[in-house]
């Protein structure tokens, strides 16, 4: 009899933990178990749940709605109760100021939903178990468990770092071997030993189904295998991740910047001489000895050996050593400059009074970081200037402090207008340095003897002592204050 229906293609290379139904034979009452790996040397405790609690619990989540569940709703259910304890209770808003390349304003992708994450991930679980079999698959091979296959994979490196044009050979090679030969085997099975050769046909039609891969059945044994390699395999992720980190972050993100300035300037010099000397290095027999040296680390008896010498406290002591002259270097060579960065910043007092109150005075209005001159795009917009009406509401920018006690009124009135192409002002060189309006409908409303003295009177428009007076309706000057930056264990000055 031929089962037509194959089995799903998940690691089934090492114990899992047992879900299994009893009866009432058992000496236990016991209906749910989870093995764990106590139980699998005899000396553990077995958590349980009774037949009857697990029905209770399955009940109370069928009534909560009108009509029965399915198997696969109950899954979802018993999915998204998992993920409201993991998922944390606090919102966080995208609009955050650190740049996020996740965020959805750089990639479209579709939200986060609870639902979709419970079907995704049961998707997804169901599915891994060929990731999970050839990672065991390489384990086995660099674990030595096999001999023979590791030295044969030797020799296939050995091919291909000899002769690297072989790299286009590998992959039909692999799918050669790999998958289309054990799928012709299932299809047609070799005779078992036990059966004479003639009496066995070795021609003819396919004697089994073809082996195809299929998602593991929700809440099976292989389902649960995958679930238990993939939390093994997060562990190992997080693990090296942050290793990782532990090693490479303290020398390169510059919190010892001397350390990191080192580090730097070996780095580029390496680059510029790889860059120029590359080609000139043996890379066939580098990467032949290192693929050696690598898989040959993985035999049992020269991990015996490594455990036997303490490689790792040997390793350990050259790291503190190479991290002790490299600080030793930057001590040496390095010289950072440790005074903070000084600028200067600014702010523009403004006054106003009525347009045709020739004779009332002005009144202080504001202190805005814009000019609001007669072009500017806020004055022709309509729009009313924006700042704060006292000196003492003017703070430094973000990550500044200052380092001047008060604010300076700038005396050269004539060079900040001209660098900012303001026009349609009269200047002040002298005195207060206010920088005024023109009330152009005063120079339409003169009388003709004056029309033929405007060229010059436009001309020393800047010189406010020799022009008669056409003041508009705001004036403005500008104050100067400098800045520092604040350093990181620094505290923020006002």
């Amino acid at each position: 009899m031929v089962n037509n229906e194959s089995d799903p293609f998940v690691n089934r290379d090492t114990p899992i933990p047992v879900v299994s139904i009893t009866g009432p034979d058992h000496h236990s009452s016991t209906a749910f178990g989870v093995r764990t790996a106590g139980d699998r040397n005899g000396n553990g405790s077995r958590h349980q749940l009774s037949a009857g609690k697990l029905k209770a619990k399955l009940g109370s989540l069928a009534d909560r709605f009108d009509r029965p569940e399915s198997p696969s709703r109950v899954s979802d259910r018993l999915f998204t109760m998992l993920l409201q304890q993991v998922l944390p209770s606090q919102d966080y808003d995208e609009d955050t100021p650190v740049k996020d390349r996740r965020s959805r304003k750089y990639v479209d992708r579709p939200g986060f939903s609870l639902p979709v994450m419970s079907s995704n991930f049961r998707r997804f679980n169901a599915r891994i178990g060929v990731a999970f079999v050839f990672q065991n698959r390489l384990i086995r091979l660099f674990a030595w468990r096999v001999p023979s296959q590791t030295l044969s994979f030797l020799s296939v490196y050995t091919f291909i770092c000899l002769d690297p044009a072989l790299l286009a050979v590998l992959p039909f090679a692999m799918c050669l071997f790999f998958i289309m030969v054990p799928a012709f085997l299932a299809r047609h099975p070799p005779p078992p030993t036990h059966t004479p050769t003639d009496l066995y046909p070795l021609a003819g039609p396919p004697l089994a189904a073809p082996q195809t891969i299929r998602p593991a059945p929700e809440l099976s044994r292989d389902f649960f295998r995958n679930m238990r390699d993939l939390q093994n395999s997060m562990e190992d992720f997080s693990r090296l991740h942050d290793k990782l980190i532990a090693l490479l972050a303290p020398p390169t993100n510059f919190s010892n910047e001397a350390l990191s300035s080192v580090l730097y300037l070996i780095l580029i010099c390496t680059a510029c001489l790889l860059f120029i000397t590359a080609h000139l290095l043996p890379w066939r027999f580098i990467f032949l000895i290192f693929g050696w040296a690598a898989t040959c680390a993985g035999h049992p008896r020269i991990q015996e050996l490594l455990t036997e010498t303490k490689t790792d406290e040997l390793i350990r002591e050259k790291e503190i050593e190479g991290r002790s002259w490299l600080i030793g270097l930057s001590k040496a060579d390095i010289e950072l400059e440790t005074s903070p960065e000084i600028r200067e910043v600014e702010i523009f007092e403004l006054q106003h009074r009525a347009l045709h109150d020739e004779d009332g005075e002005y009144e202080s209005f504001l202190f805005s970081p814009s000019t609001y001159a007669p072009l500017s795009p806020s004055r022709i917009a309509g729009d009313r200037p924006k700042g704060t009406p006292f000196f003492e509401d003017v703070q430094p920018p973000r990550g500044w402090r200052w380092s001047d006690k008060k604010w300076t009124l700038d005396l050269l009135s004539r060079e900040w207008v001209e660098e900012r192409c303001v026009t349609g002002v009269e200047v002040e060189i002298e005195g207060e340095r206010w920088v005024t309006d023109l009330h152009y409908e005063v120079l339409e409303e003169e009388s003709p003897k004056r029309k033929g003295k405007e060229k010059e009177v436009l001309k020393n428009v800047w010189e406010a002592s020799n022009a008669p007076s056409r003041k508009g309706e705001w004036r403005r000057r500008r104050w100067v204050r400098g800045v520092e930056r604040v350093p990181v264990n620094g505290s923020s000055e006002s």
